[in-house]
């Protein structure tokens, strides 16, 4: 079995770090541009193994997706970060082009396997790998929600002097300021959220996740790469071992939440199929108002999109 990691920046190679670790497949290639960029990161990685005991070879290449073939997952990291005062709508038009060259190149030598973008603006890059790879859309979905989560429990479990491993919490809609955290569906230990916090320091909780990614832009004066590189080999994890996990993903959604032709972060099983079922939450009208704005907000991004003339 063999996973491929396009992009060996912080992000890549972090992702590829912890599915070499996890053991999820015989090889993990790590691919990029740069020449011997990605020979040195695998390289150091491959000689952890004999500390941290693992078995998958870490294989690097510059820009030879030949080494690729076959990949039963493929996670694509690659475009530029963002840099303090830049959105990530910024970024759409360098980084569709690159997206949609890798997406070119990745179904080329592995037709069948799954794709999980990272590139941002996640959910148009998503779309942009959709329209370029012309597979199943349950097999091209974006990394976001994970690490959206995984920001908001942890915020959550600063907050509570509490372990996060208790906390469990779902968000939606769009990876960006619109995102939408539903406290009606976050638990500590099983316990809602609302009996053991004031709302006044939970919405102060959700909206510090809102900005969560430009947070960490503001010091380190780059992308963050630990937490997202670890959610996208979870997600990977998903796949390969067929776990069957519920996780928020950006999926193309056809009707689900009275949505049509868009990709969102909503629920879904994640599977060896990719996405194998979307699960419809019951939404009360303030939840429901969100999400459209953050959708509203996702398709005019996508229409920048569109204009490009790229397909």
């Amino acid at each position: 079995m063999k996973i491929s990691v396009i992009g060996a920046g912080n992000v890549g190679a972090t992702c590829a770090d912890v599915c070499a670790q996890k053991e999820l497949a015989n090889e993990v290639v790590l691919l990029d541009i740069k020449e011997n960029f990605a020979e040195g990161k695998a390289l150091d990685m491959w000689q952890t193994a004999p500390i941290n005991l693992f078995d998958s070879r870490t294989i690097g290449v510059t820009n030879d997706y030949a080494r690729t073939a076959d990949s039963e997952v493929v996670v694509i990291t690659s475009g530029l970060p963002r840099k303090p005062g830049m959105s990530r709508d910024d970024l759409i038009q360098t980084n569709a082009k690159i997206v949609k060259s890798v997406t070119e190149q990745v179904i080329k030598y592995s037709p069948n396997a799954i794709i999980v973008v990272v590139a941002n603006p996640l959910d148009v890059m998503t779309y942009t790998a959709f329209l370029t790879a012309k597979i199943d859309p349950n097999r091209v979905f974006g990394m976001a929600g994970i690490l959206d989560t995984a920001r908001y429990r942890a915020f959550l479990a600063t907050e509570l002097n509490v372990s996060p491993k208790d906390i469990q919490a779902v968000l939606m809609g769009g990876h960006g300021d619109t995102m939408v955290p539903l406290p009606r569906y976050t638990t500590v230990g099983g316990i809602p959220v609302t009996e053991m916090i004031d709302e006044e320091r939970l919405e102060a909780i959700i909206q510090r996740t809102k900005v969560g990614g430009g947070e960490i832009v503001k010091l380190l004066g780059t992308s963050a790469w630990y937490a997202p590189g670890a959610a996208a080999a979870q997600m990977v994890e998903a796949i390969v071992r067929d776990q069957k996990r519920i996780f928020p993903v950006c999926a193309w959604l056809q009707g689900e939440y009275g949505m049509k032709d868009i990709y969102l972060g909503v629920p879904v099983k994640l599977g060896k199929a990719g996405i194998e079922e979307i699960i419809e939450l019951q939404l009360n009208e303030k939840e429901r108002a969100e999400l459209e704005g953050s959708a509203t907000a996702v398709r005019e991004v996508m229409g920048v999109l569109d204009q490009m003339d790229l397909f």
